[in-house]
């Protein structure tokens, strides 16, 4: 397929659903680690399209449902302080933190919170108003990892003293390991995302796949990209093979994005990391380096000592306990978000009770928007 409307044709979806019936021969659940592909498999109902035995799972692929949530805290903090501006991406506005309420009520309580399209913006508006400090919202995997880590660069080539970042940064592979962990619930194989493979690379997945022992099919957006990863690893399943195939090479190459991988490298470094909902995760993101230090966030605005919780209500004050979100078990695949009992009652993106429902990637707002 040559051009961008082939991958969509109708032909070519029926040809590759033909394929997947005729080759599948035993249940298997796929995961699909990325925001983008779940709306897309719901917006063109592939899983519909599917034998009942091969269920799609949707994971921990939208950056903003796993930020945690004492992160948005701190960045409220930060953003509450008179000589600040915080930049943020739109779709982290209205993501409850743990204390604070969002973004967009810190933002109508006066603070200066704008949303920005590139982290670059940030850099414009920090030059032009070198009395402000400017923090921006490095949040995200692989994909948004390098235009943040290029604010950071940019900012200390240009020696801008008001240029920070609250970084919380995640990783894929090991998200994927930890999911791998219970083998009561991982699923079978992996569909991985394309834009996170165009920075790193398809070859690290090559040995991801061995140590997971599953096969991994790296896969674009559209409806014939996502059927034919489901294809491919369904191949590799029903052989017992546990390979990474590359169902992009439109976009994704063996060694990835050099130049991308040489500033990350630079700017950031390995670190643990906490994901909203699914605890500690060692080893699982990036921080930034030693060498900038002076730009990060955390350091210029150390957050405020955790407040006691409240007591929790008695049954006896008549006040009925907070229905609690379980998003975890959404982002690990364990609970359909339609199955949830809040789902389009107690929680709507109107009114979310957890990330998956207010984010744009959520699982749940997809589910929303295109199965209620």
């Amino acid at each position: 397929m040559k051009h961008w409307s082939e991958y969509s044709d109708p032909a070519t979806i029926r040809g590759l659903v033909a394929e997947i019936a005729r080759i599948s021969t035993r249940p298997a659940r796929i995961m699909e680690v990325c925001g983008g592909q779940t709306h897309a498999i719901l917006r063109h109902a592939l899983d519909t399209l599917l034998p009942p035995h091969v269920q799609l799972l949707h994971g921990p692929g939208c950056p903003v449902c796993v930020t945690p949530a004492a992160y948005l805290d701190h960045a409220i903090e930060i953003a509450a302080h008179p000589t600040t501006t915080l930049t943020t991406f739109g779709d982290l506005l209205r993501v409850p933190s743990a204390t604070s309420g969002d973004l967009f009520a810190a933002k109508a309580r006066g603070s200066d919170i704008r949303m920005v399209t590139s982290p670059l913006q940030a850099l414009e508006f920090a030059e032009q108003h070198p009395d402000r400090d400017v923090v921006h919202l490095a949040i995200g995997f692989e994909t948004t990892a390098p235009a943040n880590a290029l604010l950071a660069y940019l900012a200390r080539e240009r020696q801008l003293g008001n240029v920070f970042l609250l970084v919380s940064q995640f990783l894929v592979p090991p998200i994927l390991r930890a999911i791998c962990a219970d083998p009561a619930t991982a699923p079978d194989a992996f569909l991985a995302a394309g834009h996170v493979c165009a920075v790193t690379g398809a070859a690290p997945y090559e040995p991801l796949a061995r140590e997971l022992n599953r096969p991994i099919a790296i896969t674009g957006f559209e409806p014939a990209d996502i059927l034919l990863g489901v294809l491919e690893v369904l191949n590799l399943f029903e052989a017992g093979r546990a390979e990474m195939i590359n169902a992009y090479p439109r976009i994704v190459h063996p060694h990835g994005n050099p130049e991308a991988q040489r500033v990350l490298g630079e700017v950031f470094a390995l670190c643990d990391q906490d994901w909203r909902g699914l605890g500690h995760v060692p080893q699982s993101g990036l921080a930034l380096s030693p060498a900038y230090a002076a730009f990060d966030a955390a350091r210029r605005f150390p957050p405020a000592p955790p407040e006691p919780a409240p007591p929790l209500q008695s049954a006896e004050s008549g006040a009925a306990a907070p229905p609690v979100c379980p998003a975890a078990d959404v982002l690990l695949g364990k609970l359909q978000p339609n199955e949830c009992p809040y789902f389009g009652t107690r929680c709507t993106p109107d009114i979310p009770l957890g990330a998956p429902m207010v984010s744009p990637e959520g699982a749940c707002a997809a589910f929303y928007l295109h199965r209620r």
